[in-house]
């Protein structure tokens, strides 16, 4: 294959339309989220990722499971992790069975931001969605995001 085979141009015209979708809906959220919430984009993904955590087997997320959850690096996640901890919005503890482990968890403050920006988070996404829509070039994928069935 070369540089201009069409096969390779197809490819990168499809992943330049994904990456256009990424960010159109990326900063949709992110002014949704800070004017009504003053939460970033990301910062919403580590609380919600977060949130879901229980204190069964396996419950509670390592670092770098965290990170790769909200797709960034574990230096990236503490830093983002210690600014939501000085909020008040989460809290660190050492782990019961491993005291080189560092348990992240969201307080009742993060709960109730979390709950609260839920709705803005969803709604915004929606309308990011609907007008991406429109685009001709953005519609397949917007169809193909709708249709996914990702499992719980």
């Amino acid at each position: 294959m070369t540089a201009t085979d069409p096969a390779l141009t197809a490819l990168s015209q499809g992943w330049c339309a994904l990456s256009l979708l990424h960010g159109k809906i990326d900063a949709h959220i992110e002014r949704a989220l800070q004017s009504g919430h003053d939460l970033s984009v990301r910062e919403y993904s580590l609380l919600d990722v977060l949130s879901r955590q229980h204190s069964g087997p396996g419950g509670h997320l390592q670092m770098k499971q965290v990170a790769d959850a909200v797709v960034l690096s574990q230096s990236a996640t503490t830093r983002l992790v210690t600014r939501l901890e000085d909020r008040g919005l989460l809290t660190r503890y050492l782990c019961d069975t491993d005291r080189r482990g560092i348990y992240t968890d969201v307080t009742e403050s993060g709960l109730a931001l979390l709950a609260e920006a839920r709705p803005t988070n969803d709604r915004a996404l929606r309308e990011a969605l609907d007008e991406a829509a429109k685009n001709p070039e953005l519609a397949p994928l917007v169809r193909t995001v709708e249709e996914l069935h990702v499992p719980a």
